[in-house]
């Protein structure tokens, strides 16, 4: 993954520079110019309305009851635009305007979630849910109600088993830091 991260960061630069110079012997060095200013206003436009409208979904979600987790990813996704529409390069703005777009959004919001594994806890209880089972429990994950564990007099937790077998936390880190 940090490999991918550092071609991006060295080969975005290189791309947005071909560009640059392609569109500018197309147009003219002048309205290539015009034209990165417009797409960043653009983008500053897009970001105010589009932003507004989310945050009022958002709150819609919470007066009913229900957490906005879509409506986080979505204003995740357009602040990330207006950010793509910021830095001054073609390329930048056509991925920035395409993540305005809301089914643009949406596959790439589902794409994401279906990839990653989410922490869920509503009501007291939590529960893991991988994007590849539609919400089924991840078999790594040890769900235990207060009386199930004790705590040992070193500070480290067992099972009310009393058997010394390693405790697994949704973090997978081993720690015994986070306590039920």
């Amino acid at each position: 993954m940090g490999l991918y991260i550092i071609a991006a960061i060295i080969l975005l630069p290189l791309i947005e520079i071909a560009v640059f110079i392609w569109v500018g012997g197309l147009i003219g060095v002048l309205p290539t110019i015009l034209l990165t200013i417009i797409t960043a206003l653009a983008g500053t436009v897009m970001l105010r309305q589009q932003g507004l409208s989310l945050l009022t979904r958002m709150q819609s979600e919470l007066d009913a009851g229900r957490a906005p987790g879509n409506e986080v990813m979505q204003g995740a996704m357009i602040v990330l635009a207006s950010i793509f529409l910021l830095i001054p390069g073609f390329v930048t703005d056509a991925i920035g305007l395409l993540l305005f777009i809301p089914p643009v959004r949406q596959a790439l919001a589902n794409f994401i979630i279906a990839r990653s594994n989410v922490v869920i806890v509503q009501g007291g209880q939590s529960g893991q849910s991988s994007g590849q089972g539609g919400g089924r429990p991840d078999e790594h994950v040890v769900d235990l109600d207060q009386q199930d564990w004790s705590e040992k007099q070193d500070g480290s937790s067992q099972g009310s088993s009393g058997s010394d077998q390693p405790r697994i936390s949704p973090w997978q880190d081993g720690s015994n830091d986070a306590k039920p």
